[in-house]
């Protein structure tokens, strides 16, 4: 029995199609996973700093919306900067402001002291540092498998937390939060350099190929115009309020309460982040295969069914202190799938319906309204669980929105034919600057 050559191998045929796109993808991944899992650290850390600095949960839990609200602001802030300068400039900042933070909140000790440090610089770095930055940076490297390019480099977001949240909570349990908060700071600098040599320093013009979908569009150059083009245009109204949504059920749920809530339940500290751990595992799977699909099946559809799935996941969470608390992991598995997967639907989405040129500012405006929903859900959780010792009314109003998201997603239209399944082909080369 003889084997096919390596150049025939799927893997690399993707990467031979748009060699140049998939290192930006690769470099992306990473930038994810280092920022993604700072964000999440303060739900691990939250136990020890009520603890030791005396906060309650309402407060931690304001800190996190704050962190939130700053995010919002500066996604379109940052978005459009990125449809005029590119990525380079953009992602090196982030990492820097983002290492400034997790060094500052190593040291406070004080309420405002925290709320510098991880709300408004933590808040920049991660509006800077972000999933729309990403993905608005692939998708002007790709035209055939946009969405799972999308999805692979967003799975990075993820996959920090398998690798770094485990051992930030080892760091936490055997020499305390400030420490873990150094080891953060530590790999977010290591990741300058690799931006630095591997992020083209290129203008957003010189990534538009002559006839990709969006890139003819006329646009207008003041962001008052080129927000009323966005605000007018159906699709781009129906995915602002599911992604508030997304927002509200999974960064204002999960990533803040998850692990306070697991460890709540009687579920001990390392156990609660290697489950968030599985959480993230499963997440990653989602995000390249929702990908994948969204490059060849009905997208709207495949976008409702994914909301849905995410609402129903939450029934399994109400019922982890009530009948068994190995659930967690049935949770973990099941909202994890259905969690990130919602990423490269709606970029490839926000690409074919209102073009590449606005596709920095695009997501900026889509991000902020979804940290706003954040915001919102990390809010009203911390304030539910102080007033009435749980969060299960959080959890149904959780599974309540999902459902109108799943609806609004519905109400877009198709406009792209069916690929159905086939192999990658070649990048178009990119026009002349």
């Amino acid at each position: 029995m003889s084997s096919k050559p390596f150049s025939e191998n799927p893997l690399f045929t993707y990467i031979r199609a748009n060699p140049q796109g998939w290192v930006v993808v690769l470099v992306m991944f990473f930038a994810l996973s280092m920022v993604s899992t700072t964000r999440a650290s303060i739900g691990l850390a939250m136990p020890s700093l009520e603890r030791d600095l005396g906060w309650s949960r309402s407060f931690l839990s304001i800190v996190v919306a704050w962190a939130l609200i700053c995010m919002a602001l500066m996604s379109p802030i940052i978005g459009n900067l990125l449809d005029k300068f590119g990525p380079r400039r953009i992602l090196l900042s982030g990492l820097l402001v983002t290492a400034l933070a997790l060094g500052l909140s190593s040291q406070v000790s004080s309420s405002w002291q925290i709320l510098i440090a991880y709300s408004v610089f933590g808040g920049i770095g991660f509006g800077i540092v972000s999933k729309n930055v990403a993905s608005a940076t692939i998708a002007r490297h790709f035209t055939h498998d946009r969405g799972f390019a999308v999805g692979v480099a967003n799975a990075g977001s993820t996959a920090g937390h398998i690798a770094l949240l485990p051992v930030m909570a080892m760091i936490l349990s055997v020499f305390g939060w400030r420490w873990g908060y150094v080891f953060l700071a530590v790999v977010c600098l290591a990741l300058i350099p690799l931006v630095l040599v591997l992020i083209p320093n290129e203008k957003p013009g010189a990534q538009h190929a002559k006839g990709r979908p969006g890139s003819d569009e006329v646009v207008p150059e003041k962001l008052s115009g080129r927000l009323k083009l966005l605000f007018t245009n159906r699709t781009f109204l129906a995915l602002l309020g599911s992604y508030t949504i997304c927002g509200f059920t999974a960064t204002g749920m999960i990533d803040t309460h998850f692990l306070p809530y697991a460890i709540a339940c009687g579920i001990p500290i390392v156990v609660s982040a290697t489950a968030y751990g599985v959480l993230a595992a499963c997440n990653m799977g989602g995000m390249a295969l929702s990908g994948w699909l969204s490059d060849r099946i009905n997208r709207p559809i495949l976008l409702a069914v994914i909301y849905v799935m995410r609402g129903l996941s939450y029934i399994i969470l109400l019922l982890v202190p009530v009948y068994d608390v190995n659930l967690i992991w049935v949770f973990a598995v099941m909202f994890g799938i259905f969690d990130y997967s919602t990423i490269p639907v709606t970029t490839s989405l926000v690409a074919s319906h209102v073009g590449l040129r606005t596709i920095g500012l695009s997501l900026g405006v889509l991000a902020m309204f979804h940290a706003a929903g954040g915001a919102l859900g990390a809010f009203l959780g911390g304030v539910l669980f102080d007033a009435y010792d749980n969060y299960d009314g959080v959890w149904i109003a959780a599974i309540s929105v999902a459902m109108i998201a799943g609806i609004l997603s519905l109400t877009i239209r198709e406009n792209r034919p069916s690929r159905g399944l086939r192999r990658p082909a070649p990048e178009a080369e990119p026009a002349k600057a």
